[in-house]
């Protein structure tokens, strides 16, 4: 399947490489702006792209990434050469994010979209203590640890994986919560959950062992509560290259060693 890609936006991270790679694009391939563009063309590394694609959710924009950073999980190989051939035949992937609804020890209600994940973590020296509900049961009364996550396929090779997280595939309709340094119960490391279950998650004791919470980027201190569902009305769409898509990527993932 091609795709229109005529008009090119190209955003840089602040990094002096993925500048120097925008000005190069730009003086091959012209520029216009966010709005006009067919393609958003974002160089930079995995943290630059998931900016990009918070910034763009549910505009309709495909966001293609050549990697100007460090890791570039999320990025295409870097190249000038035939770019809009390129775009043209990269592969689309449109996936929803998980929305993050949090209650804080003041009462303050916030909101947060999560591409990779959400993150609940210590706050101080002592370990977190907290509830765990899936679609209103409660399934752990208690769980101490370090921190607990829900990962999207998109994020399971990310910070879910060092916290030895299964890795997903990305056409799975799955879900990943997965415990971080679990001292009780000490042989739970975690559970599968479908795409569509609503987790909530209560902080026993906040006042003694306070916690906070992150979706990606966007971090909400002294939470109490919790609350994680996949999004229903907002889409991201990320494009790959069909000799690398992301999905291979995520599969080669699990056969290294």
């Amino acid at each position: 399947m091609t795709r229109r890609c005529d008009s090119l936006c190209f955003l840089a991270s602040q990094a002096p490489e993925a500048e120097a790679a925008r000005q190069e694009l730009v003086a091959l391939y012209g520029d216009v702006g966010r709005e006009a563009a067919d393609v958003i063309v974002a160089l930079g590394g995995d943290g630059f792209m998931l900016q990009t694609l918070h910034g763009l959710m549910n505009s309709g924009k495909r966001v293609y990434g050549m990697n100007r950073g460090s890791i570039g999980f999320l990025m295409n190989r870097y190249g000038t050469e035939d770019l809009r051939e390129r775009i043209a035949r990269a592969v689309e992937n449109a996936f929803r994010p998980l929305e993050m609804q949090t209650v804080d020890t003041d009462g303050n209600h916030r909101k947060a979209l999560a591409i990779n994940e959400v993150y609940l973590f210590r706050q101080s020296y002592q370990a977190a203590k907290l509830r765990v509900s899936v679609d209103g049961r409660v399934r752990l009364d208690e769980l101490i640890c370090d921190g607990l996550l829900l990962a999207t396929p998109a994020g399971s090779t990310a910070y879910n994986l060092s916290a030895h997280g299964p890795i997903l595939p990305l056409e799975a309709q799955l879900l990943a919560l997965t415990p971080v340094s679990p001292f009780r119960p000490r042989r739970w490391r975690g559970a599968l959950l479908p795409n569509h279950a609503k987790v909530r998650i209560e902080i026993l004791e906040p006042g003694k062992r306070p916690v906070n919470a992150v979706a990606d980027y966007t971090e909400v201190k002294s939470v109490v509560a919790v609350d994680i569902a996949e999004s229903q009305e907002v889409t991201a769409r990320l494009l790959t290259d069909p000799d690398h898509s992301w999905s291979e990527r995520i599969l080669a993932e699990q056969f290294e060693y």
